[in-house]
Protein backbone atom coordinates (compact mmCIF):
# COMPACT_ATOMS: atom_id res chain seq x y z
CA UNK A 1 0.00 0.00 0.00
CA UNK A 2 1.43 3.43 -1.06
CA UNK A 3 -1.30 5.32 0.63
CA UNK A 4 -0.17 7.42 3.88
CA UNK A 5 -2.51 8.67 6.17
CA UNK A 6 -2.29 11.05 8.87
CA UNK A 7 -3.95 10.68 12.46
CA UNK A 8 -6.87 13.44 11.46
CA UNK A 9 -7.21 11.50 8.13
CA UNK A 10 -7.19 8.08 9.92
CA UNK A 11 -10.30 8.85 12.32
CA UNK A 12 -12.28 9.65 9.08
CA UNK A 13 -11.11 5.91 8.00
CA UNK A 14 -11.79 4.63 11.47
CA UNK A 15 -15.35 5.72 10.93
CA UNK A 16 -15.98 4.20 7.60
CA UNK A 17 -14.35 0.84 8.76
CA UNK A 18 -16.56 0.92 11.87
CA UNK A 19 -19.75 1.43 9.72
CA UNK A 20 -19.29 0.24 6.24
CA UNK A 21 -20.74 3.14 3.79
CA UNK A 22 -21.74 5.87 5.51
CA UNK A 23 -22.55 9.65 4.02
CA UNK A 24 -20.12 12.51 4.38
CA UNK A 25 -23.04 14.40 6.53
CA UNK A 26 -22.79 10.92 9.03
CA UNK A 27 -19.12 10.66 9.46
CA UNK A 28 -19.57 14.96 10.09
CA UNK A 29 -21.81 14.20 12.55
CA UNK A 30 -19.62 10.97 14.87
CA UNK A 31 -16.49 13.04 14.71
CA UNK A 32 -17.85 16.18 15.78
CA UNK A 33 -19.22 14.44 18.78
CA UNK A 34 -15.86 11.98 19.23
CA UNK A 35 -13.61 14.96 18.41
CA UNK A 36 -14.88 18.16 18.29
CA UNK A 37 -14.51 18.77 14.53
CA UNK A 38 -17.04 21.02 12.58
CA UNK A 39 -18.58 19.93 9.32
CA UNK A 40 -15.93 21.96 7.46
CA UNK A 41 -13.24 19.83 8.64
CA UNK A 42 -14.15 16.59 8.47
CA UNK A 43 -15.16 17.14 4.83
CA UNK A 44 -11.82 18.66 3.96
CA UNK A 45 -10.68 15.32 5.33
CA UNK A 46 -12.82 13.36 3.68
CA UNK A 47 -11.51 15.25 0.20
CA UNK A 48 -8.09 14.83 1.31
CA UNK A 49 -8.60 10.59 1.89
CA UNK A 50 -10.42 10.52 -1.57
CA UNK A 51 -7.19 12.39 -3.23
CA UNK A 52 -4.74 9.79 -1.58
CA UNK A 53 -7.16 6.73 -3.04
CA UNK A 54 -8.48 5.85 0.69
CA UNK A 55 -12.21 7.08 -0.19
CA UNK A 56 -14.38 6.70 -2.78
CA UNK A 57 -17.08 9.46 -3.11
CA UNK A 58 -20.83 7.75 -4.26
CA UNK A 59 -23.81 9.22 -5.47
CA UNK A 60 -26.56 10.08 -4.15
CA UNK A 61 -25.67 12.00 -0.77
CA UNK A 62 -21.90 12.12 -0.57
CA UNK A 63 -21.67 8.47 0.19
CA UNK A 64 -18.41 7.95 1.63
CA UNK A 65 -17.20 4.25 0.86
CA UNK A 66 -13.07 3.16 2.29
CA UNK A 67 -11.06 1.66 -0.56
CA UNK A 68 -8.65 0.28 1.94
CA UNK A 69 -8.80 -1.83 4.52
CA UNK A 70 -8.38 -1.73 8.86
CA UNK A 71 -5.69 -4.51 7.89
CA UNK A 72 -4.15 -2.55 4.81
CA UNK A 73 -3.14 0.33 6.73
CA UNK A 74 -1.88 -1.24 10.04
CA UNK A 75 0.45 -3.83 7.83
CA UNK A 76 1.67 -0.37 6.24
CA UNK A 77 2.29 1.50 9.23
CA UNK A 78 3.66 -1.77 11.10
CA UNK A 79 6.52 -1.93 8.17
CA UNK A 80 7.31 1.47 8.56
CA UNK A 81 7.75 1.56 12.04
CA UNK A 82 9.91 -1.84 11.93
CA UNK A 83 11.46 0.23 9.40
CA UNK A 84 12.01 3.44 11.03
CA UNK A 85 12.68 2.31 14.67
CA UNK A 86 13.85 -1.02 14.51
CA UNK A 87 15.98 -0.93 11.56
CA UNK A 88 13.97 -3.12 9.44
CA UNK A 89 13.94 -5.82 12.22
CA UNK A 90 10.90 -7.70 12.82
CA UNK A 91 12.31 -9.20 15.84
CA UNK A 92 13.57 -6.38 17.58
CA UNK A 93 10.04 -5.01 17.85
CA UNK A 94 8.89 -8.19 19.32
CA UNK A 95 11.89 -8.53 21.35
CA UNK A 96 10.64 -5.01 22.92
CA UNK A 97 6.58 -6.12 23.27
CA UNK A 98 8.01 -8.65 24.76
CA UNK A 99 10.35 -7.01 27.37
CA UNK A 100 7.72 -4.38 28.24
CA UNK A 101 6.38 -4.47 31.93
CA UNK A 102 3.34 -3.04 31.35
CA UNK A 103 1.95 -6.74 29.53
CA UNK A 104 -0.09 -8.81 31.55
CA UNK A 105 0.47 -12.78 31.86
CA UNK A 106 -2.86 -13.03 29.22
CA UNK A 107 -0.97 -10.50 26.93
CA UNK A 108 1.85 -12.34 26.61
CA UNK A 109 0.48 -15.86 26.18
CA UNK A 110 -1.05 -14.66 23.45
CA UNK A 111 1.73 -13.75 21.60
CA UNK A 112 3.53 -17.00 22.54
CA UNK A 113 0.26 -18.82 21.13
CA UNK A 114 0.98 -16.19 17.90
CA UNK A 115 4.57 -17.38 17.56
CA UNK A 116 4.09 -21.10 17.95
CA UNK A 117 1.23 -21.16 14.83
CA UNK A 118 3.62 -18.91 13.04
CA UNK A 119 6.27 -21.48 12.69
Amino acid sequence: MDIKLFDSELKVMGVLWRLGDTTAKQVSDILKKEVGWNMNTTYTLIKRCIGKGAIERREPNFMCHALISREEVQAAETDELIDKIYDGSADKLFASLIGRKKLSGEQLQRLKRMVEESE
